[in-house]
């Protein structure tokens, strides 16, 4: 008995060494061949010989020889489990939660149920639908953090106008006012909204708004209020969540 543990202990010994070489090439490659690429984490993937390599909010993977990178989903077969966004599910709300709520525009519910992160563009039109709405989230005790994802790219008059709501002494107010269609002064402050970009589009975003549960997953556009707050009460920790078409598109 004593024999057979040892064996046991001595081939675990020589598979987590074997791992961890792997786990230097692929992060050798990456140096050698991504020198901008700084991996959060790299882990061996649920297919053997891949290994998973998380930077900031991306999930990509790399063979354990560290010749080839794949951009893609893995999926179970059996099971038809999407692993990689549950992955990412994950991934997201770790982004997310170190960006901070202390540089997101929060809108809180007096009885909170639920909470959800949406990219907005002050001049999107399902933008402003979803904001015209927003005591009726609060009443289904849905919390909502604003970030913005001006999707006419950087010093573009929405960009403009996110960093002056930023900047305003009452930012609920400001967005609010903003969404309606009111212009007021440019202001300028140090202020987080590149980071809301870059992390919008590290999610993959596709068009605003776009909605992050407090899962990690993400619904694309516009959802009613009671909807929403039905489809986060049936919403489970794994498995991508159906989304909506009501949502204006990235500018090309």
């Amino acid at each position: 008995m004593k024999r057979c543990m040892a064996l046991i202990s001595i081939a675990f010994s020589l598979m987590t060494i074997q791992a961890l070489a792997d786990e230097k090439a692929v992060e050798s490659a990456l140096k050698r061949e991504l020198p901008s690429v700084k991996p959060d984490s790299i882990t061996e993937s649920p297919v053997k010989g891949l290994y998973e390599v998380i930077v900031g909010a991306r999930l990509f993977y790399v063979s354990e020889d560290g010749k080839f990178l794949i951009h893609g989903s893995i999926m179970d077969l059996k099971t038809r489990d999407d692993l990689s966004d549950r992955r990412l599910a994950s991934v997201r709300l770790k982004a997310l939660e170190k960006l901070g709520a202390e540089n997101m525009i929060v809108f809180k519910p007096k009885m909170g149920k639920h909470l959800v992160y949406v990219f907005t563009d002050i001049d999107c039109g399902y933008c402003r639908k979803l904001h015209s709405e927003i005591e009726n989230y609060l009443r289904e005790g849905i919390e909502v953090r604003y970030l913005f994802y001006p999707r006419a790219g950087k010093d573009s008059e929405s960009y403009q106008k996110a960093v002056t709501v930023w900047c305003s002494k009452d930012r609920n107010a400001a967005l609010t006012r903003a969404k309606n269609g009111e212009h007021f002064a440019t202001k300028t402050c140090p202020n987080p909204v590149d980071q809301h970009m870059a992390l919008a589009s590290a999610m993959g975003a596709s068009g605003t708004p776009m909605i992050v549960t407090d899962k990690g997953m993400v619904i694309p556009g516009f959802v009613p209020p009671k909807e929403l707050a039905k489809e986060l009460e049936g919403i489970k920790e794994e498995g991508p969540q159906a989304g909506t078409a009501a949502q204006d598109p990235v500018v090309p």
